[in-house]
């Protein structure tokens, strides 16, 4: 099937299908390589900004107190749960992608192997938010 154009000369047959910009489309794959990225920019800033506020005990003890002290906070401690989620579903993730890599059948399971590191996720943080947030308003 050709398709005419204006001038009446025949093009190349249409198809239903057009890709436009990026191949992804909102997958298993792509939501695990989006939160992966997510999750290790933002353990990388909270490391960074772990090693200068440790830092500070050598430059003035009584600012690192201070800052101590703010940590010491309710909002600090819901920061904790989302720090502890992030790290979670990092290294989840990233056991997921070794067995991706070094396993011959690994990309044929990546789906499921996704929903397992969700699964694990909720597992994870359903045993920990409740203990943890107890601490951090019971104080």
């Amino acid at each position: 099937m050709s398709v005419k154009t204006a001038g009446g000369s025949p093009t190349a047959p249409t198809t239903s299908k057009r890709i436009s910009g990026t191949l992804y489309r909102g997958r298993e794959g792509m939501w695990s390589w989006v939160l992966h990225r997510i999750t290790g920019v933002a353990i990388f800033f909270f490391l960074l900004v772990h090693i200068l506020d440790t830092a500070l005990v050598r430059v003035s003890p009584e600012a690192y107190n201070a800052v101590i002290g703010t940590y010491q906070t309710p909002i600090m401690g819901v920061g904790e749960v989302a720090l502890v989620a992030a790290i979670v579903f990092h290294a989840f993730n990233g056991l997921r992608i070794i067995l991706i890599d070094f396993w011959s059948k690994g990309s044929r399971y990546q789906k499921v192997m996704f929903y397992v590191v969700i699964g694990l996720w909720v597992v994870t943080m359903v045993g920990f938010v409740p203990r943890h947030l107890i601490n951090v308003f019971s104080h």
